[in-house]
């Protein structure tokens, strides 16, 4: 007896993996800005904190960055590491 369509180990193949987090150590000023909520502006302040303290040793930390507050950093937290 032949099945129609897909099995469902190939549908559970397809389904796209969720993105890679943004390295808040290492990104390039592009992929900071590619982030919601963060723009040109804020994505240079995020390179400037990170020459000035050496690195982010939490993603908490970028609540320190100007134009980074609890409801940007709430947004953010999943979507970056340090």
């Amino acid at each position: 007896m032949a099945r129609s369509g897909p099995s469902r180990w190939a549908v559970a193949a397809a389904a796209p993996l969720p993105p890679a987090p943004s390295h808040l150590n290492s990104a390039t000023l592009e992929q900071l800005d590619a982030l919601p909520g963060v723009g040109p502006v804020t994505a240079q302040k995020i390179v400037a904190y990170r020459q000035e303290h050496g690195g982010f040793g939490s993603v908490d930390e970028l609540d320190a960055v100007p134009g980074i507050g609890p409801a940007r950093l709430a947004d953010l937290r999943n979507l970056v590491a340090p």
